[in-house]
């Protein structure tokens, strides 16, 4: 029961902020340079579809994973609570420069701290896990699938986008990072 409340707490304050960072941070045309190749619509579409068809499978269909696997609902909700973390923790790095479209303002420097010491993309990061989470409490191998594979893919393109952007913007500087800075997992992709 308390799993239960943490998890529909968690889910909430995410989706809320999700709303939240998309209304409020956008970069309006004159706030900067706008770079955004629709990856914000595309981005969003894709999220909503995946975690409304991949919910509704994973409460439509017994769990094909690990039949009554319970026991996996506290490691969804710790992989929740430590992508959300990470997420925020980025967009709070990045203060001002963050932006829900990909965007470029003028006085913007390129930051390289926090977990962007790591990692170019930590909220991008946060988010596939938070994405995990969600598809493993479904204990449905199908909604895994749709709700990892489509947002990472999403999410693929919006990094490329993004870092055409940072290149264009910083040159070289960005370059440098993008060679000893993993996308994604540090050391690894």
């Amino acid at each position: 029961m308390l799993l239960s409340l943490l998890w529909k707490v968690l889910y909430g304050s995410w989706l809320l902020t999700e709303i939240y960072v998309a209304v409020i941070t956008r970069t309006r045309s004159g706030g900067g340079k706008i770079d955004d190749r629709g990856s914000l619509y595309i981005l969003w579409i894709v999220i909503g579809v995946s975690i409304s068809l991949g919910s509704a499978l994973g409460e439509t269909y017994r769990p094909t994973m690990i039949h009554n696997a319970e026991w996996l609902r506290t490691p969804a909700l710790a992989l929740f609570a430590v992508g959300l973390y990470i997420r925020l923790s980025a967009i709070i790095t990045l203060g001002r420069s963050f932006s829900a479209n990909v965007a470029i303002h003028d006085t913007q420097k390129l930051n390289t701290s926090g977990f962007f010491r790591y990692m170019r993309h930590p909220s991008y990061t946060g988010m596939m896990l938070i994405f995990l989470a969600i598809a493993l409490r479904r204990q449905n191998w199908l909604s895994i699938v749709i709700l990892v594979v489509p947002p990472f893919l999403a999410l693929l393109y919006r990094m490329h986008v993004e870092e055409a952007a940072l290149t264009s913007a910083f040159g070289e500087q960005y370059i440098d990072y993008s060679r000893t800075t993993k996308r994604l997992l540090p050391g690894i992709y």
